[in-house]
């Protein structure tokens, strides 16, 4: 229970600081954006990826949803992952050396992890 509370409070809380234009991600997500959907409106799309996270964060709550919260887990590291190719300026400082940004990036490996385990269970 403490790894889908753990899912619950990283997606949901990550998911409403962007939903209220809180985050310190979003010149990340922002920019990413530009680069790959320029024609999507920021404000929108900000509040639906938003959700989106929210959403997720829900999921893991209920064991019987692990698939599906999987699944969208799966969709949002797509596009979470994308920056360490897409936007290497403002992922890398050096060869192998993440700015904050890119360990922001790079904890994901984790959440795959505990997410991966709830599958297994």
């Amino acid at each position: 229970m403490m790894s889908r509370l753990a899912l619950f409070i990283v997606f949901f809380w990550f998911g409403a600081l962007k939903f209220f234009d809180s985050s310190p991600a979003s010149p990340l997500v922002l920019a990413l954006l530009a680069k790959t959907l320029p024609f999507i409106a920021p404000v929108l799309f900000m509040k639906i990826f938003a959700v989106f996270e929210m959403l997720i964060g829900i999921l893991f709550l209920f064991p019987k949803m692990t698939k599906v919260a999987l699944g969208l887990l799966v969709v949002h590291l797509i596009t979470t992952t994308a920056p360490l190719i897409l936007l290497p300026k403002m992922i890398w400082t050096g060869w192998f050396i993440p700015t904050l940004e890119g360990q922001y990036i790079i904890k994901n490996v984790l959440l795959v992890a505990v997410a991966w385990g709830l599958y297994k269970e």
